[in-house]
């Protein structure tokens, strides 16, 4: 990979950090209701992506639940997440997609695992439940860290679907993605929130450059240009790059949101990113853009 290629896949994975404590910021210190958060993050992709909406890809019925399931859906349940989890620990977890995405690729694209990705697996498994772990709260796991695991296991799941619809460009799924979720969250937020627009209106610019942030930079041009890069190397040597997510993430949540960092949690972490580490060396090449699929779109 070449210097310029390397730093716009840092430039990816910088953004993906900044938008985990961007999103904390969001729903906890300007206390927005995280459906309207994701609402009106969708609303501004699918109005923005329209013109990439045609020819409708088939079948339609699995494209709107790859996209619900890939963008309102999961997202819904990580800004709910982060409401009650700090953006270090919502990064490690988040990594259990990897794990998960290979187990249902077993299950529905009928794919092998050996020893060397089991113990992969295993691995990311058992250092996500060690940052999971809620022991000052008397709670076997933290609630906001099981919402967030929920999200990342829809995303799984779409992306195991994805790979068994071929052919739609990368801006065509994104107007699919937005076009999908936007009208369920919208029902959503309208059923079981109140006071959004008070709280938008509150918030001011700065709720509005997040929710810009998110949709612009974050969905569009952070996910346009890791296509290109997917597109243009192998996945055995993006994959392992991904690493510098997580880590980045965990940087950004100590020194901007003052997240704890203890033992457990640099135990639990370095566990998962191992494990995360072996998976994503020992991937199989029938599936290299599904298991990626979803830390695309986040």
């Amino acid at each position: 990979m070449n210097l310029r290629d390397f730093s716009l896949m840092l430039l990816v994975c910088l953004l993906w950090a900044m938008h985990t404590v961007v999103s904390k910021l969001v729903v906890t210190g300007m206390e927005i209701p995280p459906l309207f958060y994701a609402a009106t993050r969708y609303g501004i992709v699918a109005l923005l992506a329209v013109p990439w909406l045609l020819p409708v890809p088939r079948p339609i019925w699995r494209i709107l639940l790859v996209g619900f399931l890939m963008g309102g859906g999961g997202f819904a349940l990580f800004f709910l997440g982060m409401k009650s989890a700090s953006p270090s620990s919502a990064a490690v977890v988040t990594q259990l997609g990897l794990p998960i995405t290979t187990l249902l690729s077993v299950v529905m694209l009928g794919e092998k695992i050996y020893w060397r990705r089991g113990l992969g697996i295993a691995m990311t498994f058992v250092g996500g439940v060690l940052v999971m772990w809620n022991p000052d709260n008397g709670l076997p796991v933290s609630s906001g860290l099981v919402l967030i695991l929920g999200s990342a296991a829809a995303g799984s799941l779409a992306a195991v679907m994805m790979k068994q619809t071929e052919g739609v460009q990368p801006l065509r799924f994104q107007a699919w993605v937005g076009l999908a979720s936007v009208v369920p969250l919208a029902f959503l937020t309208a059923g079981f929130e109140t006071d959004q627009i008070p709280r938008a209106l509150e918030a001011g610019w700065a709720f509005m450059m997040a929710l810009l942030f998110s949709a612009l930079i974050v969905s569009l041009l952070a996910h346009t240009i890791y296509y290109g890069l997917i597109g243009k190397y192998p996945a055995n040597l993006i994959a392992p790059l991904m690493i510098m997510n997580p880590l980045m993430t965990v940087a950004m949540g100590i020194l901007v949101t003052g997240d704890r960092f203890d033992t457990r949690m640099a135990l639990g972490t370095g566990i998962a990113l191992c494990g995360v580490l072996i998976i994503t060396l020992r991937r199989n090449h029938v599936m290299p853009l599904a298991a990626l699929v979803w830390d695309r779109l986040r």
